[in-house]
């Protein structure tokens, strides 16, 4: 049984919102990942995430450790794993090395992702117009993969950015669809605290095991940029994240996905605007072209 319209609606809002403030998140991402390794940066956002979360939490009368089945908790915990620990972290990698507008383009391989594993494990039926979608954002990867739209990025770093842009939504993916059958009995606070401690529990250890862990954790300490740092940690990781998992809830993973896309204008456009950087016809060309497979996506 569905949900009722008026809470789809809602979970559409929800979802748009979150990629607006998401966008902003990344933009203060891109300038604090100048000095702060992914790892670190990822930690903090992690942190902030958790410390906004439990007074909320206990504000609303919600309890942290609510009585479900143990499986609901190790899900959750696997897809925070999965989604916040190393998505997260491939994607500030990702991020660093494209930049955010070219990084903008890649995640929109999220929405096919999404709805490729949805078909294939949830079960949501994919129309003709979807899958037309699907291949235009393939397109426009493709299209930016060419070596004449390196611009200023070195080669090595333009094809490993792809590839890490790639692995990170792969990974975001598979966390949504881990996630979504016990959503809709679940506190959406108490889903995004369960998942924000499965990214802690891979964080701690696989900085641990990085050999420049001292290095990772000073350049969380001495970062010149702890205010984009902050900024970023407090809209990507507690803002833009209930936002996210509210509209996962109340609409379908399909739909959700897709509105959470649109971040990648947000992000394209914010990244020439504030960051100011370069644009060419190729890349316009392949962000037009992305944002029609998304729409065909939407409207399919």
């Amino acid at each position: 049984m569905g949900q009722p319209q008026n809470l789809v609606f809602l979970g559409k809002l929800f979802s748009l919102s979150s990629a607006l403030i998401w966008a902003f998140a990344v933009i203060l991402f891109r300038i604090s990942g100048r000095t702060v390794h992914p790892l670190g940066l990822n930690l903090v956002k992690s942190l902030v995430s958790c410390l906004f979360i439990l007074p909320t939490l206990w504000l609303l009368h919600q309890p942290a450790v609510p009585s479900l089945p143990l499986e609901n908790y190790g899900l959750l915990f696997l897809s925070g794993i999965i989604g916040i620990g190393v998505s997260d972290t491939l994607l500030f990698e990702s991020l660093n090395r494209l930049g955010a507008s070219l990084s903008a383009i890649v995640d929109c391989s999220y929405s096919p992702f999404v709805i490729i594993l949805a078909s294939l494990f949830l079960f949501e039926k994919m129309t003709l117009q979807q899958l037309a979608g699907v291949a235009f954002i393939i397109l426009a990867v493709v299209l930016i993969s060419h070596k004449n739209s390196l611009n200023h990025i070195p080669r090595k770093d333009f094809t490993a950015g792809i590839i890490l842009g790639l692995l990170a939504m792969f990974a975001m993916a598979v966390s949504i669809i881990l996630m979504k059958p016990i959503l809709s009995d679940s506190s959406i606070l108490w889903a995004t605290l369960v998942r924000t401690a499965g990214g802690l529990a891979f964080l701690f250890p696989a900085i641990q095991i990085n050999r420049g862990h001292r290095q990772i954790y000073r350049s969380v300490f001495s970062s010149k940029n702890w205010k984009p740092m902050l900024s970023g940690s407090f809209l990507g990781g507690y803002a833009a994240l209930i936002a996210w998992m509210a509209g996962m809830k109340y609409a379908s993973v399909s739909e959700a996905s897709v509105l959470n896309q649109m971040n990648f204008v947000f992000i394209f456009l914010l990244g020439v605007i504030i960051l100011k950087e370069p644009v060419s016809r190729k890349k316009i060309f392949a962000l037009g072209i992305a944002f029609g497979g998304v729409l065909l996506v939407l409207l399919g």
